[in-house]
């Protein structure tokens, strides 16, 4: 989907016009990939935009960083403070953010540790990544060629620029097939998560998604689904799957940021009922909540004016 440009982009301190927000070529980061990133969305609320579970966010990126080894050169405080301002300076009522943490322009090769941390935050509107209608139509996937990255090779737990080259890979092999997304399994064959989202799997009864251990993120809308799937009274873990499971589970749905909470109507070319109950009831409480419609769970929404 193309970028529809917005009013700013705050870059190191300052809200810049959208066109001039740019980086020189020689740009670290555009070299090796080391920059660390967050996908956060703001929703249409009866109070403004609100931020969903901002500061949250804002946490993971810096321990990404922190895992990379890269110093980001504000406060959690002073990110979040900066992603409002972006959102409100959009007019928009809603839109994706997009904070980045990169090495900058000054230093070439691989030792990061000569090199500046610059600091970006971009906004824009995007619809639902695997389409509006995924929740009732769900959407199709196969299993990937491509592995997800051992804990040794490049850090899952980080959400590193580098790393997603798996990602797309993973995803451009998946709609050159005529699927719509990627479910990437670890090196020891056992699922991890798809290409930019975390999986659950219904088995007897049970939600299951995979740990971290599988090479799968810490999803914080997969810790907002947990929550909410467990106070519908669901019996929800963190457990391994089997590629297997895939092929027999009752139900399976993927959640992101970016996809919010989508069903998935096939692995493999193996039908999956869909949509399921549980991801039905999930993603109407999760709908209501992110746009602060749902008191319990309102602190997870940031007002951003």
């Amino acid at each position: 989907m193309p970028i529809q440009p917005t009013p700013k982009i705050w870059m190191n301190g300052d809200l810049v016009d959208w066109h001039q927000a740019q980086v020189h070529v020689l740009t670290h980061t555009l070299h090796y990939g080391t920059g660390v990133f967050e996908g956060i969305r703001a929703y249409d609320t009866a109070d403004g935009p609100a931020v969903f579970r901002l500061t949250e966010h804002i946490e993971r990126l810096f321990r990404s960083a922190h895992i990379m080894g890269m110093d980001i050169p504000y406060s959690v405080a002073e990110l979040v403070a900066a992603t409002k301002a972006t959102v409100v300076s959009t007019g928009l009522p809603g839109c994706y953010v997009r904070p980045l943490a990169y090495y900058g322009y000054g230093e070439m090769g691989l030792n990061t540790l000569p090199c500046t941390v610059d600091v970006a935050i971009a906004c824009w509107p995007w619809g639902a990544y695997l389409g509006d209608d995924a929740v009732e139509k769900g959407v199709r996937m196969k299993i990937s060629s491509w592995t997800r990255h051992d804990h040794n090779t490049m850090p899952p737990a980080s959400k590193t620029v580098g790393n997603y080259v798996n990602s797309s890979l993973a995803k451009v092999e998946a709609l050159k097939a005529g699927y719509d997304e990627a479910i990437m399994l670890a090196p020891n064959g056992l699922v991890a998560e798809c290409t930019g989202e975390n999986i659950f799997a219904v088995r007897n009864g049970i939600i299951i998604t995979p740990p971290m251990s599988a090479g799968a993120l810490e999803g914080i809308t997969q810790n907002s689904v947990t929550r909410i799937a467990k106070d519908l009274g669901f019996d929800i873990r963190v457990d391994n799957l089997a590629r297997s499971d895939l092929y027999i589970a009752e139900e399976i749905f993927v959640c992101g940021t970016a996809a919010e909470i989508s069903s998935v109507n096939s692995v493999d070319d193996r039908e999956v009922p869909c949509p399921g109950p549980m991801t039905k009831a999930i993603a109407e409480v999760y709908a209501r909540a992110v746009r602060r419609q749902e008191p319990a769970y309102t602190d997870w929404c940031e007002l951003a004016g």
